[in-house]
């Protein structure tokens, strides 16, 4: 007798095989802090089962002027301590900075093979993710994904063609370029935790990189809040950012910062009882239509559904024993 079908296979094929990332991207790039970084990032893969954050090493803003190339060699060193379980990231230079093929060079050509991506700062259009693409083939990285940050009025014009480019994985946004670029005409007001989620050309550029995202299936992830100290605000920044501008996935810049985003951004015990029951039903149904509580169920809405799950999994929420099965076979 043949296998049921797995419900990703039966309900993500009309949306491209959308790429799932977790919640949270953490910098660090100092090299105490990057240790801590990967450590509590070993802890959590304890605690919850799941790799629920990257961990990027920044070289952009960690490299000492001068020092790029014994930055770069650091995170050579501590991308390889990593395990198998660990998702580890670089930032690198601009593609058009002097040390930029240094650092594919030193970093992706010697450590590729740990990265789960790189990250791309100051990226103004496909000519640039074209550039870094041809680096990274160079030293034989022809498997790694990019990600990039838009930070100008230009590039979030272009945040469309940027994301439906094929090897890149997830837009972010850089809110204080974003606002410097403006020549005053954003007060500083915008960048702050209030402010960026109010002011009409900060709103519009958000939104702008969130739809270019979704619309190539892509992951369109929060930049900074530098906020820390104040939990509540920050995660109300967060809130905002995943339930008002659609973002799936959010930096952080402190430790602190992580768990908040975790919880923020996964579905909560209820949302995920829901998903399970019509799931299982429509299951049971063989996919075709149903009446849950009153209300025709269709494929539609169980795409939605199977994405709750899918990013209750991704978060390390405990799941229902009835789809538990799920994702013991789910594909990597």
């Amino acid at each position: 007798m043949a296998a049921a079908p797995h419900p990703r296979d039966i309900l993500m094929g009309a949306q491209g095989g959308a790429i799932a990332l977790p919640v949270c991207d953490h910098y660090s790039g100092v090299e105490a802090r990057m240790r801590k970084s990967l450590q509590l990032q070993a802890e959590m893969i304890e605690e919850f089962g799941a790799c629920v954050f990257d961990v990027t090493l920044d070289c952009e803003d960690g490299a000492p002027v001068g020092g790029e190339a014994e930055h770069a060699a650091l995170v050579v060193a501590l991308a390889s301590l990593a395990s198998d379980k660990q998702r580890v990231a670089v930032r690198v230079h601009p593609v058009d900075h002097a040390t930029f093929e240094q650092d594919i060079a030193i970093i992706a050509g010697k450590a590729g093979h740990k990265l789960c991506h790189v990250m791309l700062p100051k990226v103004e259009s496909v000519q640039d993710i074209e550039r870094a693409c041809a680096a990274l083939d160079a030293v034989d990285a022809h498997h790694l994904p990019v990600q990039a940050l838009i930070e100008s009025p230009g590039a979030v014009h272009r945040a469309f063609d940027i994301a439906a480019h094929p090897r890149v994985q997830s837009l972010s946004f850089g809110l204080m370029d974003f606002v410097s670029a403006h020549g005053g005409a954003i007060p500083s007001e915008g960048m702050g935790i209030d402010g960026q989620f109010t002011h009409p050309l900060v709103v519009r550029a958000k939104l702008e990189i969130a739809s270019a995202c979704h619309a190539s299936g892509k992951v369109p992830s929060h930049g900074v809040v530098t906020e820390f100290r104040n939990r509540e605000a920050f995660a109300g920044a967060a809130r905002r950012a995943s339930r008002e501008l659609g973002y799936t996935r959010m930096w952080s810049i402190h430790p602190d910062q992580i768990r908040t985003i975790v919880e923020v951004f996964a579905p909560g015990e209820g949302e995920i009882e829901t998903a399970t029951k019509i799931l299982v039903a429509a299951a049971a149904a063989q996919w075709a239509p149903i009446s849950f509580e009153g209300k025709l169920e269709d494929r539609a809405s169980y795409r939605y559904y199977w994405q709750v799950l899918e990013r209750a999994h991704r978060t390390g929420r405990k799941l229902p024993q009835e789809v538990q099965a799920w994702f013991q076979a789910l594909r990597p």
